[in-house]
């Protein structure tokens, strides 16, 4: 891949537009100079119509998506009314979102909807603990699979794959840090099983990036993984000087 891509998920922060507007126009006035990464903000979608006027150089990314186009569904959100308001990618399958029910068969419909708007779909795998009998490959495996079950060959190399092991994020409880080998590891048994799925030129066309409470000080060590396309960043997106770091950073990687 000849660019490297960060994405930042701001999940449910913050509180106010002013902020998120502040927020989002010190990241874009610091980046100005960047020309080799390409650069997300997954924010809040209330937020939209306030940022997409701030800058070029930051797509705009959703959290969620539901999988129906119109209708009769309270509170949902369609993947072309993203579309229309200016998103460009969509996560899809987030630690979090599963925790609070969403499964492999979800995020499979709404995949498909993703990819039928013309977004480009982040869809997030990882087990919730490494086991000795190294069960969490499995784990990962019948999550690609399920997740990408029917959906067309041609398409696949459109997909972003986020590798995030739930254990080692800031919000779990009794958390660790993964490693270079830890996400290494993962990204070659990942363009296995694509490969498996479609085929090795397939495969390798697909961006995987690396997502588990990214820092300014780990970041070089993930991107410099062969495999590795670009991270997906939680917490430090928030802070503006951590953020730009980490792009700074990738922006200085040799690809």
């Amino acid at each position: 891949m000849s660019k490297k891509i960060i994405i930042g998920n701001w999940k449910m922060n913050p509180l106010t537009e002013k902020e998120a507007k502040k927020l989002f126009k010190d990241v874009a006035k610091n980046i100005s100079r960047v020309k080799k990464t390409q650069i997300v903000i997954c924010s809040p979608v209330i937020y939209f119509e306030s940022l997409r006027r701030f800058s070029r150089k930051i797509s705009l990314g959703a959290q969620n998506v539901f999988w129906g186009t119109v209708g009769a569904f309270t509170g949902e959100i369609s993947a072309e009314m993203l579309y229309s308001v200016g998103a460009k990618y969509v996560i899809l399958g987030h630690s979090e979102r599963r925790e609070l029910g969403e499964n492999n068969i979800d995020i499979n419909k709404k995949l498909k909807a993703v990819l039928g708007a013309s977004l480009t779909p982040i869809v997030c795998v990882g087990e919730k603990e490494r086991d000795e009998n190294h069960e969490y490959f499995n784990v990962v495996k019948i999550q690609i699979k399920e997740c990408l079950k029917g959906i067309n060959k041609n398409l696949i190399s459109g997909i972003i794959i986020a590798y995030e092991p739930v254990w080692a994020l800031s919000s779990t409880a009794n958390r660790h840090d993964a490693n270079f080998n830890d996400s290494r590891e993962m990204a070659i048994f990942i363009r296995k099983i694509l490969s498996d799925i479609v085929t090795p030129e397939i495969a390798n066309k697909v961006r995987i990036i690396y997502g588990g409470s990214v820092t300014p000080k780990d970041v070089k060590d993930f991107l410099q993984n062969v495999g590795v396309d670009g991270v997906l960043v939680g917490k430090a997106s928030l802070n503006m000087k951590k953020f730009v770091e980490i792009i700074k950073i990738a922006e200085n990687e040799k690809n």
